[in-house]
């Protein structure tokens, strides 16, 4: 709890200095829990506009801008994207998420500085606060056994886009609880504990009943099993059950 609360005070305060500065202030990178905690105070700073963004379309973690009303000039989010890849790739590992992840932060840096990692093949993404790029250009070199190349992505263009997998099923209704069984192939019931013990975001707003129907084009988020597009209805059978798309990332 206090740990909570000690994030919310900050939030106030960079919402109050954007206010009284007339300035743009920006929080950490949050996860989708400390997302839908800052949205809780929207309506307490109805003078400050809150936006936020990680780097990339539809990313997890993200940055909180705050900025006033009417703002007189442009800005940019202080997030820069790097690119990890290994100097032979004929001996390089097959690294994981967790493994560019254990290498950064072994770097003694702080989750709340690093964005989302994005994984393909023999390369990896990640973004970082601005003010963290050349620590990290000059400092990471290894990733487990694999001696890497790291370099800055100055082209949006060239940033990656995660993968999707799709997935066609059908389910009762267009329930929370059903939509998550389907995507990570498990049971409805075994869906229910995440759902009510607080681990599903809609969007990054936090969902606890089961019965939530998301709408085509949701983002819904799982802690701990991974996140997926639900793309929508696309027929109804026979037997008056609903066939649905999902894109998982993956």
């Amino acid at each position: 709890m206090e740990k909570n609360e000690f994030f919310l005070k900050r939030i106030r305060e960079l919402a109050n200095l954007s206010y009284q500065r007339d300035i743009v202030t920006f929080s950490d990178f949050l996860n989708l829990n400390e997302q839908n905690m800052v949205s809780s105070l929207k309506q307490q700073f109805p003078q400050v506009v809150m936006e936020t963004f990680g780097g990339y379309d539809n990313a997890e973690r993200q940055m909180v801008a705050f900025h006033p009303d009417a703002l007189a000039f442009t800005w940019e989010y202080p997030i820069d994207c790097l690119k990890i890849e290994p100097k032979a790739i004929k001996f390089s590992e097959n690294l994981s998420h967790r493994d560019y992840m254990g290498a950064l932060l072994n770097l003694g840096v702080d989750r709340s500085v690093i964005g989302d990692i994005i994984v393909q093949e023999k390369a990896a993404w990640f973004f970082c606060q601005s003010k963290m790029t050349e620590f990290f250009l000059e400092n990471l070199c290894r990733v487990r056994h694999t001696n890497i190349l790291i370099t800055k992505v100055n082209d949006p263009e060239e940033f990656p886009h995660p993968n999707l997998e799709s997935i066609n099923g059908t389910c009762a209704s267009v329930r929370l609880d059903s939509l998550i069984a389907l995507a990570f192939k498990a049971s409805r019931s075994s869906m229910v504990s995440y759902i009510e013990s607080g681990q599903v975001f809609v969007n990054g707003k936090l969902i606890t009943s089961n019965g939530y129907e998301p709408k085509e084009g949701d983002i819904v988020s799982v802690r701990g099993k991974g996140r997926f597009i639900f793309d929508g209805v696309s027929h109804q059978t026979k037997k008056g059950r609903c066939g649905v798309h999902i894109l998982l990332y993956v």
